[in-house]
C-alpha cells in the first residue's frame, strides 16, 4: 500500500520539482484552481467573438477547451511552469473583426494565417531571433500596441452591448441606455470591476454568469441546462485554407498574429516568473526556450483544430499568488480545461452583452500600459499614442501597428534622430508604407 502511494509522489516530484520550489501538491491544486477561474471567462467570450466570424460557436468552445488543456500541458510538461494557456485576448477580436470582417478573409484562410505566425514564432524561438526582434521594438510602441489591443476591444465590447451605435454626422454616438442589453452590459462591467478589485476567485466569471441569469426572465438569455456532452469539432476542424499565402495582405495579417503574440507573451513569461520568484540571479528566465517553444506550438495546434492565435495568460498570475511554482499549476489548469469539455450548454447560453462586460474589463486591464510610456520625448510617444488609438478608429490592429511603426521612423527621420530607429523597425514600417500604398 506504502510503495503504491509512493509511486505517483515520486514520479511529481522528478517531474516538477515541488520539494526544490518549496511547494507541494495541495498548495499547486489550489494555485491552478485559481488560475482558472480567473481566465474562465475565455470559454464564454471566445465562442461569442469568433462567431461573429461566422464560426460554428459550439466546434469554437470544443476548440477552446481542448486548444487550452493541451497548450497548458504542453508548458506544464516541458518547460515546468506555472502558465496556462489560452486564445489570446485581442488576437481573438483581430482575426473576427479585421482579418475576417475587415480584409474580407474566410475565417478558414484566417486559421492558416494563424498557424504560419505560430510556424514563424517556432522558427523564431529555435534560431534565437525573438530577443532581437523584441529588443529592436522600441519600449513605447511595445506598450501601445497592447494598450491599443485593450481600447480596440472596448469599442467592440460597446458595440456588442449597444451602449456606442453608428451616427451619420459623427460616426459614433450614445445608444439607448434604457434598453437592457446596454444597461446589463454596464452593471456587468461594474460587477466584474468591483469583484476583481476585491481579489474574488473567478470575479470575471461570476459578473458574467449574474448579469445572464438575469437577462432570463427578460428573454435575453435562454437556460438550456448545464452540462452536455460536448459539440462536435468537425466544424472547425482541419479547416485550415492556404489559398491567399502569396497575397500582401496575408503577410501583414501574419506579421500582426506573430508581433502581438511575441510582446504578450514575453511580458506574461516575464511579469509571471518574476512575480513567482523564479527569475535567476540575472534577472533571466530558465528554460526560457522550452517556453517560447510551448507558445509557439500553442498558436499552431490551435489554428489547426478551430480556434485563433492561443497564447500564454497573464491570469496566470494569480495562481502564483496563491502559491502555484511549478508546472503542476498548469496540469491542474488543463485538467479543468477537459473537464469544462461537458459544460457547453453554459457557455451557450451567456448573451453578448454579458461577454461585453468582461471584455470591456479586459480592456481596462490592457490600458494600463500607457501608464508606463515614456511621455518625456515627442518623437517616442505621439508614434505610440497613433498606435493606439488608431486601433479602435480604424477597427483594425494591424492598421494600428502599421501607423505607428511609420509615424516612429518618420518622427525621428525629421528631428534629426534617426539613429534611435533600429534597422528592423524601418524595415517593418517600409512594408507597412508599401501595403498602405498598394491595397489601402
Amino acid at each position: 500500500m506504502s510503495d503504491t502511494a509512493a509511486k505517483p509522489v515520486g514520479f511529481l516530484e522528478r517531474t516538477f520539482g515541488l520539494a526544490q520550489h518549496g511547494t507541494n501538491v495541495r498548495t499547486e491544486f489550489v494555485a491552478g484552481a485559481t488560475t482558472f477561474l480567473t481566465m474562465a471567462y475565455i470559454l464564454f467570450v471566445n465562442p461569442q467573438i469568433l462567431g461573429n466570424a461566422g464560426m460554428d460557436k459550439g466546434a469554437v468552445f470544443v476548440a477552446t477547451c481542448i486548444a487550452s488543456a493541451v497548450s497548458t500541458l504542453v508548458m506544464a510538461f516541458y518547460a515546468n511552469y506555472p502558465i496556462a494557456l489560452a486564445p489570446g485576448m485581442g488576437l481573438n477580436a483581430f482575426f473576427a473583426f479585421t482579418v475576417v470582417l475587415g480584409y474580407k478573409y474566410s475565417w478558414q484562410q484566417a486559421l492558416a494565417a494563424v498557424f504560419c505566425s505560430g510556424a514563424i514564432f517556432l522558427l523564431l524561438s529555435l534560431f534565437r531571433v525573438r530577443e532581437y526582434i523584441i529588443d529592436a521594438i522600441p519600449k513605447n510602441l511595445k506598450l501601445a500596441i497592447s494598450a491599443g489591443v485593450g481600447l480596440f476591444l472596448a469599442i467592440i465590447a460597446l458595440e456588442e452591448a449597444k451602449i456606442v451605435v453608428a451616427h451619420p454626422a459623427t460616426l459614433v454616438t450614445l445608444g439607448d441606455l434604457k434598453q437592457w442589453p446596454a444597461a446589463l452590459c454596464l452593471l456587468g462591467f461594474v460587477l466584474i470591476a468591483a469583484l476583481n478589485y476585491r481579489k474574488v476567485i473567478g470575479g470575471t466569471v461570476i459578473g458574467i454568469l449574474v448579469v445572464t441569469i438575469i437577462g432570463i426572465p427578460l428573454g435575453l438569455a435562454q437556460f438550456n441546462g448545464v452540462a452536455s456532452m460536448p459539440p462536435s469539432l468537425a466544424p472547425t476542424l482541419f479547416k485550415l485554407d492556404f489559398s491567399r499565402i502569396a497575397e500582401q495582405t496575408f503577410l501583414i495579417v501574419v506579421f500582426s498574429f506573430l508581433l502581438v503574440d511575441v510582446f504578450d507573451n514575453a511580458g506574461t513569461l516575464i511579469g509571471v516568473s518574476h512575480r513567482a520568484g523564479l527569475l535567476d540571479k540575472d534577472g533571466k528566465l530558465p528554460r526560457m526556450r522550452q517556453a517560447l517553444l510551448a507558445d509557439s506550438f500553442a498558436a499552431m495546434f490551435g489554428s489547426l483544430i478551430g480556434t485563433s492565435t492561443t497564447t500564454s495568460y497573464i491570469e496566470s498570475a494569480a495562481g502564483v499568488a496563491a502559491g502555484g511554482r511549478t508546472g503542476m499549476t498548469a496540469m491542474f489548469v488543463a485538467l479543468f480545461f477537459i473537464l469544462a469539455l461537458f459544460f457547453s450548454p453554459l457557455a451557450g447560453m451567456v448573451p453578448a452583452y454579458a461577454t461585453a462586460a468582461a471584455l470591456l474589463y479586459v480592456a481596462c486591464v490592457m490600458t494600463q500600459g500607457l501608464a508606463d510610456m515614456a511621455w518625456d520625448d515627442l518623437t517616442e510617444y505621439a508614434p505610440a499614442v497613433v498606435t493606439a488609438v488608431t486601433m479602435p478608429l480604424t477597427y483594425s490592429i494591424a492598421t494600428g501597428i502599421g501607423l505607428g511603426f511609420i509615424t516612429y521612423v518618420l518622427a525621428k527621420v525629421i528631428a534629426g534622430k534617426f539613429t534611435e530607429a533600429k534597422p528592423a523597425v524601418v524595415i517593418l514600417a517600409l512594408i507597412f508604407a508599401a501595403k498602405f500604398a498598394i491595397t489601402g
